[in-house]
């Protein structure tokens, strides 16, 4: 029988192997991760293929510097930005990170040439064009400067139509999503969009909030995925503390979508956080409805009144921090949000769900 001084030797070698063997593991994870978003993360210049999206009032340098620093790629919201606004936006932001970042342009904006022409001064790599199919003139102008440019699509046909025009990759967003959104699920759009869209690559987003649904959409051939609300409640987030509490609070079924009362006057589908401002709103247009039936108002003077109740609102939330009458945009994964965290954590949370559900797989294989 061995003595106990060689079973404690003999145990301790057991356990350093098993360190061993578990960290061989963890690394063909990690290797099978970077081999399935090798795509995405070589298109990004990244570690990590994942985009933070852009958040009007939230994605401005701070947070947007944190994700980038933290080994993914975060993207400023130019918003209603003026050019000179965003020059020093990209400014800041440079300040604070070497890693790439992307900017976020709004297609109808009124000043959109200008915005491209910031974008190439500054030599941003990679221009999001969002909020409308884009004017080729900004895609050309894009692509001639040097940059890579990335577009939303939430059909098949305009992906495919987005493709021909020459944007280098898109990004496919689910109803599920935060803010103004479309309606179709995730799940629909991968089975719709990803087997037919190859010659670039295809971001997902809407509704993720962890590293193992993020495999599963790289296993269906996304190239990376897209967060949103889980990056709006991180600690580099300069949201209200009141707005991140909210998130914390909230279950999925929370967020909802803004409720249209008369298709005649059509209401444009935004998800936030159920509240008085939303229960406010169905009011208002019943109201507004009943004075356009007196002859009150005309039709155009109804659709703008509708459209203007929430002017203001989601800087309301964001910065001032009233989540009773504010808009508090978040998606449907801000039921998955349980603390105010670290951007690095979340990252780090992300890598090692994904890696877990690899070494989960590999388990479940007969040997």
């Amino acid at each position: 029988m061995p003595s106990i001084r060689r079973m404690v030797s003999m145990l301790s070698e057991t356990e350093h192997q098993g360190v061993q063997v578990s960290a061989a593991l963890r690394g063909e994870a990690r290797a099978e991760l970077n081999r399935l978003w090798a795509r995405g993360t070589e298109f990004l210049g990244t570690e990590v293929a994942v985009l933070g999206g852009a958040m009007s009032w939230v994605s401005e340098r701070t947070l947007v510097s944190a994700i980038s620093n933290a080994g993914a790629f975060g993207v400023i919201a130019c918003g209603a930005m003026e050019p000179a606004r965003l020059d020093e936006e990209i400014r800041a932001t440079r300040a604070l990170t070497d890693r790439p970042f992307g900017v976020n342009l709004i297609t109808m904006h009124p000043q959109l040439d200008e915005l491209v022409q910031v974008c190439l001064r500054h030599k941003v790599g990679h221009v999001v064009l969002a909020g409308g199919i884009p004017p080729s003139t900004a895609i050309r102008a894009l692509k001639d400067g040097g940059a890579r440019v990335i577009a939303f699509a939430p059909a098949l046909v305009l992906a495919k139509r987005l493709v021909k025009m020459g944007v280098d990759a898109l990004v496919i967003e689910g109803a599920e999503a935060g803010g103004h959104i479309g309606p179709v699920s995730l799940t629909v759009l991968m089975q719709e969009i990803l087997p037919h869209v190859t010659a670039v690559p295809v971001f997902v987003a809407g509704g993720l909030s962890r590293g193992d649904a993020i495999l599963s959409c790289l296993e269906q051939g996304a190239a990376g995925a897209q967060l949103g609300t889980r990056f709006a409640a991180a600690a580099e987030s300069i949201a209200h503390e009141n707005f991140k509490k909210a998130f914390v609070r909230a279950a999925a079924r929370d967020a909802v979508t803004s409720p249209q009362l008369d298709p005649r006057f059509p209401v444009i589908p935004v998800r936030a956080l159920e509240n008085e401002g939303s229960h406010r709103f169905v009011a208002h247009q019943a109201e507004v409805i009943r004075r356009f039936h007196a002859g009150e108002l005309t039709k155009e003077a109804a659709q703008l009144d509708i459209e203007h109740f929430w002017a203001g609102a989601l800087r309301r939330a964001v910065i001032d921090g009233d989540v009773e009458n504010g808009s508090v945009m978040a998606g449907q994964s801000v039921g998955m949000v349980r603390a105010v965290e670290p951007v690095q954590q979340i990252i780090d949370d992300l890598l090692e769900q994904a890696e877990q559900a690899i070494l989960r797989r590999k388990d479940a294989r007969p040997s």
